[in-house]
């Protein structure tokens, strides 16, 4: 089994500080004390399995990141479950985009799949998505279904 170092006492530092909670915040939406949820910060001992799951929870993100991911390591937080970080890209001159290798294996992308480019232009949100078109698609014809529309 490989040594992988356990990064949980930074983390439950880290989480409660973004989500600008209290220690006894956290201990009472987990169910344990005050001082449990201090020594797991101080690293001076580990939760259990089932606190580590309701940690987990409560915080939404994975139980593998939450033991092992290193803020420091990476210099982002820790992104909530099912949501990513793939790093970044640039645009070439003529427009084009070269998505990483880890969005392409994790989200399961390869040459020829078509995706939709949406943007939102709003100061406070602005940005471009890119999602797969099929799925996108299939969502509107499920949705045109609801309201009694035949779509192709």
């Amino acid at each position: 089994m490989k040594n992988q170092k356990i990064n949980i006492s930074e983390n439950l530092v880290n989480l409660r500080k973004i989500n600008k909670l209290s220690i006894e915040d956290v201990a009472d939406k987990i169910g344990v004390s005050r001082q449990a949820i201090s020594r797991w910060e101080s690293g001076e001992s580990v939760p259990d399995i089932i606190n580590c799951d309701a940690l987990a929870e409560f915080y939404n993100v994975s139980l593998d990141d939450l033991l092992h991911y290193s803020q420091k390591e990476s210099g982002l937080p820790i992104a909530p479950k099912g949501k990513h970080i793939f790093g970044t890209t640039v645009i070439g001159e003529r427009g084009q985009v070269v998505i990483p290798k880890p969005a392409r294996e994790t989200m399961n992308l390869k040459a020829g799949d078509v995706l939709l480019v949406l943007g939102d232009e709003n100061q406070g949100t602005k940005g471009i998505a890119f999602v797969p078109a099929d799925n996108f698609m299939n969502q509107v014809k499920e949705i045109m279904d609801s309201f009694h529309y035949k779509t192709k």
